[in-house]
């Protein structure tokens, strides 16, 4: 008997906790009226969390394909100046050959760093400021795994 009344009470209090956002209220900053904040308003401000994610995702994803690009191009250019360096016949000419494909090669990587943080910094820079925008429930939004993010050092 106990253990029904205690599974009762249970579900009564899960329920009602559901049921809570549904009798919310919020206040109208311009005209300081309480309105009720119905579970629409909480849907369309989760899904316009998720729209900013989707952005965000959209232009980290670009931004990396530019990255791995920008970096496989790199390492070709380096090989083939290298093959091109060690096929000269004097130290003289070799080492020279080989210090200008390394300088090239670390040029081009770190232009590809810098514009990937850039990319990388703007993408999260907009969903923050949507993610406000949207004035969705607190902790609705992923910005505190930001850096889990790649650096790009």
């Amino acid at each position: 008997m106990k253990k029904n009344l205690l599974a009762g009470v249970i579900s009564l209090g899960i329920i009602t906790l559901a049921a809570l956002p549904a009798f919310a209220q919020t206040t109208n900053s311009v005209t300081g009226t309480v309105a009720p904040t119905t579970t629409s308003s909480v849907t369309t401000k989760i899904a316009c969390i998720g729209t900013a994610v989707t952005a965000r995702e959209t232009a980290i994803d670009t931004a990396m394909t530019t990255l791995t690009t920008a970096d496989n191009a790199a390492y070709s250019a380096r090989a083939t100046a290298l093959q091109q360096a060690y096929t000269l016949t004097t130290l003289k000419t070799v080492k020279a050959a080989v210090a200008t494909a390394w300088s090239t090669f670390t040029k081009s990587e770190k232009a590809a760093r810098s514009a990937w943080q850039t990319a990388r910094n703007s993408a999260w820079k907009t969903y923050g400021t949507a993610a406000v925008a949207c004035k969705a429930p607190a902790g609705t939004g992923d910005g505190s795994n930001s850096t889990l993010e790649a650096s790009g050092n």
